[in-house]
């Protein structure tokens, strides 16, 4: 049985929902209460493993505390080093950070750091990799674990040679007595009775770390760990994994969304050789041998499918649906302020869904041992997902196993489990591990999108065109990154979230709904420094603060020649910039686009400052930039779900536009390296500019305003006629 429901997917401070899928099969969750209120469920916890649980959600932004050095750290008696995090890797380069930050609290090379990574029946649950979490938040939690690590077994050593702790030097996994050149590795002291106690130990409620200035490790540019077996195709991604006996699944899709399965008939599948088909209420999958096997059963039986659809909504006309069924739409506490003022102006703009479009689809493995499950699975929120597929079955969150290997993407789109449960229902019928790769139609149709938008912004200016007030309202998509930045008179700005009825599945997304609040607002702040007559930079340092964002605009626009380059006037061709803030990183892009004839946009050249504190890998932050700009440039310009009838008409590649390489600009990418703050998340904060800058150097270009993402130019006999 499935049903849809709006749910933070174990996120319990995170600022976004995800609409997931509801699944339950076997028992009810009303049978499952009245049982254990009848006192006949008894579930026994396995042995203790390192795993440090929060309860049956998991997986909150911040995860739960561990209990000691022993839930964080391992040595063997090799001398080998394993730090483990429930953090998973997903092409965004936390493998490497926390291999960095592990390395330098314990003093060795990074080659020493042996990183287990998202495994619940292993790890402890640090939270959902998201909402740029890890650097702020995970970073620190592995660097007090191997700092207390490395502080017990330098107190063992002391204690070994009857001297104070502070005279001991610690290099290269060794504890060293100053004169004699008498020493203990890691493994010589953690392999005793003393060192096994002591890992075991509470974790202490103060831990120093390295200060910025001694760090040896972090700071540096340090590669994936693993790109060897990236590059040489050795490395398993979740589409490979491959278990003894395995199966390869199908499940069945409705035709379209909100469509009801009223019948079906599985007989013709399960006359196929090797064939099991399981039918849960409208659930319904298949297991096979081969995948084409499995593709074979599912449209036999779907030849058989009767179905009851619904009225769904069109893209063509989703604007006015989502303005048509906002909930409370607030009203402008500034109306009389506004008509009062010398200048006054309201826009509304339009941010259309968007997929995440990773390189790998979901898939998922599940394999039963009894009443107890593994699932080997795709996702970034992996403690999350083992309470979902626990409370899919039934089953008390310890007889669920989450393992999940570096996967190929997820970018906010892969914090839910249902491929991993369906993986799992299927396997539970079968018997046998089975295999469940979504197909790129169905990552497309099924998995949830990036919320689509409806924003409404106002404000006015004072004679002298200073900021007198300002209003923001976004219908649908979500509450980040709305307050405005800029410096108001009185302080009279509001901004407000306000919920719709989405036609589609959304949820999270690379920077959340900053995306989009933040390319309303500074293609607003463009049309306002229009208004009043002002070049676009000038306008906006005027209502900035002193401080870091101001900052970034400033090198930005000095490194762009922006002075320079925003004079010149040549036919097709313009500048734009804009800035913004989230998650405690500051961004600024110029950019130059060229438009042609036929209205085509190609972005020619980007300049962005991006600055999130004391940088702890430069090599991979220059990546997530560069990365967050060329994504940016997908939604800006190419990147819409289209759909009519209830189908997705655009679900492939051929039809859904991406970035190609052919599409990628001049990148002049500048890190601003603040060593005297603490490191924030890098992941997000770089795409939030990019739209807003293409958006008004577009207008400078054509004389055309836009307020649609993505931007549409009409054709040239479109604007003719």
């Amino acid at each position: 049985m499935q049903t849809r429901s709006s749910d933070l997917i174990g996120m319990d401070d995170y600022d976004e929902p995800v609409d997931r899928v509801d699944y339950q099969f076997g028992l009810t969750r009303r049978g499952f209460v009245q049982i254990l209120g009848a006192g006949l469920l008894i579930a026994v916890a396995d042995a203790p493993v390192l795993a440090q649980r929060r309860g049956r959600r998991g997986g909150g932004m911040g995860g739960a505390r561990i209990r000691n050095v022993a839930a964080r750290v391992h040595i063997g008696q090799d001398g080998s080093i394993t730090v483990m995090t429930g953090k998973v890797e997903a092409g965004q380069g936390s493998r490497a950070e926390l291999t960095q930050a592990a390395a330098e609290e314990l003093r060795v090379a990074v080659d020493r750091i042996q990183l287990l990574m998202a495994d619940t029946g292993l790890v402890p649950d640090d939270g959902i990799t998201a909402g740029s979490g890890t650097t702020p938040r995970s970073v620190p939690a592995v660097r007090q674990g191997c700092a207390a690590a490395r502080a017990l077994l330098v107190q063992l050593a002391a204690d070994r040679w009857h001297v104070e702790p502070g005279g001991l030097v610690v290099q290269d996994g060794k504890i060293c007595k100053s004169g004699n050149g008498e020493s203990f590795s890691y493994a010589d002291l953690a392999g005793t009775d003393e060192g096994a106690k002591a890992f075991q130990q509470p974790l202490p409620a103060s831990i120093t770390l390295t200060p910025l200035s001694e760090w040896k490790v972090l700071g540096t540019g340090v590669a994936r760990p693993d790109r060897t077996d990236l590059v040489t195709g050795r490395h398993r991604y979740p589409s490979d994994i491959i278990r003894p006996g395995m199966l390869h699944g199908k499940v069945l899709r409705a035709p379209s969304y909100a469509a009801t399965l009223k019948s079906i008939d599985v007989a013709p599948a399960r006359a196929i050789e090797g064939v099991v088909a399981v039918q849960d209420e409208g659930f319904v999958g298949f297991a096979a041998p081969s995948s084409f096997a499995a593709e074979k059963a599912l449209e036999a039986a779907s030849q058989t499918a009767v179905w009851e659809t619904a009225a769904h909504p069109s893209s063509k006309t989703l604007f006015a649906y989502l303005r048509e069924h906002a909930r409370n739409l607030p009203k402008n506490p500034f109306t009389d302020d506004m008509a009062r003022a010398a200048k006054s102006l309201r826009q509304t703009y339009n941010v259309s869904y968007i997929q995440h479009t990773p390189m790998e689809p979901r898939a998922a493995v599940a394999e039963w041992d009894g009443e107890h499950v593994t699932v080997w699975m795709s996702t970034q929120n992996p403690f999350g997902c083992q309470g979902e597929i626990a409370r899919a079955f039934s089953l008390p969150t310890e007889r669920v196993r989450v393992i999940v290997p570096d996967f190929g993407g997820g970018f906010g789109g892969k914090h839910s489990a249902e491929a991993g449960i369906e993986a799992a229902r299927i396997a539970k019928a079968a018997g046998k591990p089975v295999a469940l790769r979504w197909t790129r139609a169905e990552e497309f149709t099924w998995a949830y999108f990036r919320p689509a938008a409806v924003i409404d912004i106002e404000a006015a200016m004072s004679a002298d065109n200073r900021l007198t007030c300002w209003h923001h309202v976004n219908i649908n998509s979500g509450g980040n990154a709305m307050d405005a930045p800029y410096r108001i008179a009185n302080n009279q700005a509001r901004s407000q979230f306000v919920q719709s009825a989405p036609p589609l599945r959304h949820g999270s997304y690379r920077a959340l709904a900053s995306t989009a609040n933040i390319f309303a607002r500074e293609s607003f702040m463009d049309e306002l420094a229009d208004a009043a007559g002002a070049d676009p930079l000038q306008f906006r340092l005027d209502h900035l603060e002193e401080g870091r964002l101001r900052d970034v605009l400033t090198i930005a626009a000095e490194k762009f020649n922006w002075s320079e380059r925003a004079k010149k006037k040549e036919p097709n061709l313009g500048v734009g910039l804009a800035c913004g803030t989230e998650k405690g990183s500051f961004v600024a892009a110029c950019v130059e686009v060229a438009v042609d004839a036929k209205g085509k946009i190609a972005v020619r050249h980007v300049t962005q400052t991006f600055e999130c504190g004391a940088v702890m890998n430069p090599d991979g932050l220059l990546s997530q930039v560069q990365g967050a700009i060329i994504m940016g440039i997908g939604g800006a310009l190419k990147e819409a779900m289209e759909f009519e009838n209830g189908q997705i008409t655009n679900a492939s590649f051929y039809q859904y536009d991406v970035p190609r390489l052919s599409d990628v600009p001049k990148l002049d990418i500048h890190l601003v390296n603040r060593t005297d703050l603490p490191s924030a998340g890098a992941g997000e904060t770089p795409i939030v500019a990019v739209a807003p800058a293409i958006a008004n150097a577009v207008f400078r270009a054509t004389g055309q305003r836009i307020r649609q993402m993505p931007i549409r130019l009409p054709t040239p006999s479109s604007a003719r006629a």
